[in-house]
């Protein structure tokens, strides 16, 4: 098991620890070294071992904050302008299209690639440092600190209330080889035995995410199979190893405890059909960030008056946001059991109203606005 922790210095001693060492982590790492706050990491282990079949959808608004004040990562994203939507009851008919004529909605990007270039941005920055070693009483020794890692004595005494739902699922990732093609559509399929994206990220290759029901000991070629039977526009050369890992959803009760502030997939995960997993956690970095900076402009200290506005601002915000993406789970749970197809027919009609269409890409680019 590994930490990584980020040490934040500002200019009147201020400091401010992270811990955790994913894409969260070191995202947050380069948002503060851009504000030029000083930033030092402790290093547990010395490498991370990177998925090379996981990807992430990123919204157009959340791809032009990042560009505008992380790091510019136009150069590995893929931009779709469709995402259309099928399920199996309606056979070829499209539930729901999103498309954009002359820009993009959403663009897909390799988590590896991402975690990389950010962790390149930062080696030689001089606002960051990496160490070895952490006092024992960091908590008091630091202004804040902000907790990724769920797997740390912090999370299991601190953050264990919790509301958990586990969907008796898995998610199979992998990512296909095929024939070049004008390759800007998604492709979400409502199968019956769960969600199926196809997510392009070049012309020659698409990821595929498939959540399977009740598929602890499925045996990956048969999710092979069912990719294969599935794919109606892709011709396959290829289909790279299979990750899965365990589906669950989760909402923290408390966002923060004194000057412990939650963050990151501690604070939430949502079911990955909707792609909005790594897009609300960007939201809240956006927010920190805005609620840091006003506090230094203002010459006030960061205690744990950040975390409470913090808090304040986007708890009510996020909880809603994932209710939303599992009622559209259980949406199609339903319409799996009954084996009808009244419900998307119901969203199909839906879809065709062009106010409807644009609120729910709205949300889906920026999040719930209150």
């Amino acid at each position: 098991m590994y930490h990584l922790i980020f040490v934040v210095k500002i200019k009147n001693n201020m400091r401010v620890c992270i811990l955790g060492a994913g894409l969260s982590s070191i995202t947050l790492a380069k948002a503060l070294v851009n504000q030029n706050i000083y930033v030092d990491v402790l290093f547990h282990k010395k490498t991370i071992e990177l998925n090379q079949t996981r990807t992430l959808g990123i919204s157009k608004s959340n791809v032009k904050y990042f560009n505008s004040s992380i790091i510019d990562i136009n150069k590995i994203l893929w931009k779709l302008k469709k995402i259309k939507i099928f399920s199996d009851n309606l056979k070829n008919e499209k539930i729901i299209k999103f498309e954009s004529q002359h820009d993009y909605l959403f663009s897909i990007i390799r988590n590896y690639e991402l975690y990389k270039i950010i962790k390149k941005s930062l080696k030689n920055d001089k606002y960051f440092k990496e160490i070895h070693s952490l006092r024992n009483n960091f908590s008091d020794y630091y202004n804040l600190v902000i907790n990724t890692d769920s797997n740390n004595f912090i999370s299991k005494k601190l953050f264990s209330k919790k509301i958990v739902k586990k969907y008796n699922s898995f998610a199979y990732t992998t990512i296909i080889n095929h024939k070049k093609i004008p390759n800007n559509t998604a492709y979400q399929i409502f199968t019956t035995r769960g969600p199926l994206a196809f997510l392009p990220i070049s012309a020659t290759e698409t990821s595929v995410v498939y959540s399977v029901h009740n598929s602890n000991h499925e045996k990956k070629k048969i999710i092979s199979d069912l990719i294969k039977k599935y794919n109606f526009k892709y011709q396959i050369q290829k289909i790279k190893k299979i990750e899965k890992f365990e589906l669950k959803s989760l909402f923290l009760r408390s966002y923060y405890h004194n000057n412990i502030l939650a963050f990151g997939d501690l604070l939430h995960k949502v079911h990955p059909l909707a792609g909005q997993g790594f897009n609300m956690t960007i939201r809240d970095l956006i927010i920190l960030i805005d609620i840091i900076k006003n506090k230094i402009s203002l010459g006030l200290p960061l205690d744990k008056s950040v975390n409470q506005e913090f808090e304040r601002k986007l708890k009510h915000k996020n909880l809603i946001f994932s209710n939303g993406i599992d009622f559209v789970h259980e949406f199609f749970n339903l319409e799996r059991k009954i084996h009808s197809n009244f419900l998307s027919k119901s969203i199909q009609i839906l879809g065709k109203n062009s106010s409807i269409n644009k609120f729910f890409t709205k949300v889906a680019d920026k999040g719930i606005i209150i």
